[in-house]
């Protein structure tokens, strides 16, 4: 089973959190990448948000609407065949991928989803670039450590 790489862009760290951004990429290249046009504010953006994410984005490019942005994902999701989701802060990343997929839920393709929160401890914080899609190719490219995979319940 193939591994996809998951990191998210989110307004700030606490539960009223709103989706930004989102990467999934698979060792071998795939990615799907989006960036979403609505669904936050950049008044919700905490300050390192504004500053350091927020000028990274190119809506005009990568920009989509919720409705869009699942479609997106859910064609990708499918495509990859059987797959586990990998992040470093699943905590974060997971909840907010199952919001974008909505009601329906992951694709049957996905098996399973690890956290791997040293996958990125051997990297200078400096060269972390606070973007889902260099972030998550940064990790695609990253020897996985052995934890077990959660379950899918």
């Amino acid at each position: 089973m193939r591994s996809l790489f998951l990191d998210t862009e989110f307004t700030c760290l606490s539960l009223d959190r709103r989706l930004i951004s989102l990467a999934l990429v698979g060792a071998q290249g795939d990615e799907c990448y989006i960036e979403l046009n609505e669904g936050w504010t950049v008044e919700g953006c905490s300050e390192f948000v504004q500053q350091v994410v927020l000028p990274q984005l190119d809506l005009a490019r990568n920009g989509h609407s919720l409705e869009q942005a699942r479609g997106v994902l859910v064609d990708f999701l499918q495509s990859q065949g059987e797959v586990e989701i990998v992040s470093d802060a699943l905590a974060w990343d997971w909840p907010l991928l199952l919001e974008l997929l909505g009601r329906d839920g992951l694709p049957a393709t996905v098996r399973g989803c690890r956290e791997d929160a040293q996958l990125l401890a051997g990297v200078d914080p400096q060269a972390i670039p606070h973007h889902a899609l260099l972030d998550a190719r940064l990790m695609a490219g990253l020897p996985l450590h052995s934890q077990a995979p959660y379950g899918m319940e």
